[in-house]
């Protein structure tokens, strides 16, 4: 009598045909691996890409390492430089750059949501049906319609910014049509997928109180950071906002949470300071003081001298970048949602509840879990490499720090030290990079993967806290 072709003997492990035929199969052991030889290969590209003759301005090719530092930060939609973007790299070097910075930035987003579906399928039936309730935008669907979707929203953001910076750049500064197309749609793409880079000198210092240049970029970088989770759900407009799922309504209260704090936070901390906002009239203090607190959470445009600012502003743009922004998004930190999960953690623990709530849920301890292992990882990535360089380099502690985090949080921001950091501090900045875009990103999923039933428990233990 034939064996039917799914049973298996008692000690072979079961697996049903119809799961070994899922478009989602490839990877799906070990997906971490896979994305990380996927960004390296890229990695490689860029960096052969930019050390052609052609990609420099100047006479001869770019050095390896400037090659290698540019095609990481903007792969890894970061922005922070070792040379001048504006005049170091020629006309096809920028094309390259804002190349590798639209594939970061999609491959970001749709990796994110690809990572979703990958964990639902992982799933049971019943968390399967669960998880596509909460999310209502990453569940049961295919990979085709993720990919349209990040795409679409993609251009049509990017688009709509640099129709309205190349109308800017004609009428207000008097370039030509074809050099206001081209700093349009570049510092448009570069803002969505909160990159950073810009092709002016002093990147954007000079625009600080132009309302049509500084809010089109920074409302680019706002949508950019939301998540295409967040973005999809928001456009579909017979929902309401109490049907909204947890992830959407956390990302938009934390989102809006630190927009008003960081702004109030910059504004006042610089308002008299003659190196930053207290050499603009009070409304250019205000649009500054907004640009900058949204920033800092997620790309690297800054409209005065990050370097002239106080030290306790520094912290507290540490801050904000280390939190970052939305999960899926181009933004990069530790994340709102991680920070908001730990927050809503230790009130519970303060008033002595047994479950964390958020909104109308309660989260599991396996979701606390998960946070805290990404946050105190993160710690570490940044703590470690702040030490190392500060005993080996003449830089004071803030500015180290600041540059680390910057790195870390794919940022960009700078205190202008980057470039003159020696060459092993600026390939812990390329480590840094590399590991800030994709560590929270594969960790969080690796650890939703490994999650497992115990068929016993062991007694419980209580050591001494605190």
């Amino acid at each position: 009598m034939a064996v039917p072709p799914d049973v298996r003997s008692p000690g072979t492990r079961f697996r049903p045909a119809s799961l070994a035929r899922t478009p989602l199969r490839l990877g799906v052991h070990n997906p971490g691996r896979t994305v990380v030889a996927a960004v390296a290969v890229g990695l490689l590209v860029g960096t052969v890409l930019l050390l052609l003759p052609i990609s420099r301005a100047g006479r001869g090719g770019a050095g390896l390492l400037e090659a290698l530092f540019t095609a990481t930060s903007a792969l890894c939609v970061t922005g922070l430089a070792v040379v001048d973007t504006a005049t170091y790299w020629s006309g096809f070097g920028q094309a390259m750059i804002l190349l590798l910075i639209q594939v970061g930035g999609f491959g970001v987003m749709t990796l994110a949501s690809l990572l979703g579906l990958l964990i639902s399928r992982r799933l049971g039936l019943g968390s399967r049906l669960l998880a596509a309730a909460e999310t209502k935008s990453v569940g049961l669907g295919d990979v085709r319609s993720v990919l349209l979707g990040v795409a679409r929203i993609s251009l049509t953001v990017e688009a709509a910014t640099a129709l309205v910076l190349t109308a800017r750049f004609a009428w207000g500064y008097g370039y030509t049509w074809p050099e206001s197309l081209w700093l349009g749609v570049f510092h448009a793409v570069s803002a969505f997928n909160n990159a950073g880079f810009a092709l002016f000198s002093d990147n954007l210092i000079g625009f600080a109180t132009d309302p049509w240049i500084c809010l089109p970029i920074a409302l680019a970088v706002i949508v950019g950071g939301l998540g295409f989770p967040v973005v999809i759900e928001l456009m579909r407009r017979n929902r309401r906002p109490r049907q909204w799922s947890v992830h959407t309504r956390l990302t938009l209260v934390m989102t809006g949470v630190l927009l008003v704090g960081g702004t109030l936070f910059v504004t006042i901390a610089e308002w008299g300071n003659p190196g930053t906002l207290g050499a603009l009239d009070p409304p250019g203090r205000v649009l500054a003081g907004f640009f900058q607190a949204v920033m800092p959470r997620t790309a690297g445009f800054n409209s005065v001298d990050p370097g002239a600012m106080n030290t306790g502003t520094l912290l507290g743009v540490d801050v904000l970048m280390f939190v970052g922004g939305g999960s899926a998004s181009t933004a990069g930190g530790i994340k709102v949602g991680t920070f908001a999960v730990l927050l809503v953690a230790i009130v519970a623990e303060l008033r002595g509840d047994p479950d964390a709530h958020l909104f109308d849920r309660r989260l599991s301890p396996g979701v606390i879990r998960q946070a805290l292992s990404v946050a105190l990882l993160s710690v570490a990535a940044v703590v470690v490499p702040t030490l190392t360089i500060a005993m080996t380099s003449p830089y004071t502690l803030d500015q180290i720090l600041y540059e680390v985090i910057s790195a870390f949080a794919t940022v960009g921001l700078s205190t202008g030290i980057t470039a003159d950091l020696a060459p092993w501090h600026q390939l812990i900045l390329i480590v840094l990079m590399f590991a800030g875009r994709l560590g929270p990103v594969t960790l969080a999923s690796a650890l939703v993967l490994r999650d497992r039933r115990r068929l016993f428990r062991r007694p419980e233990g209580r050591p001494l806290i605190g």
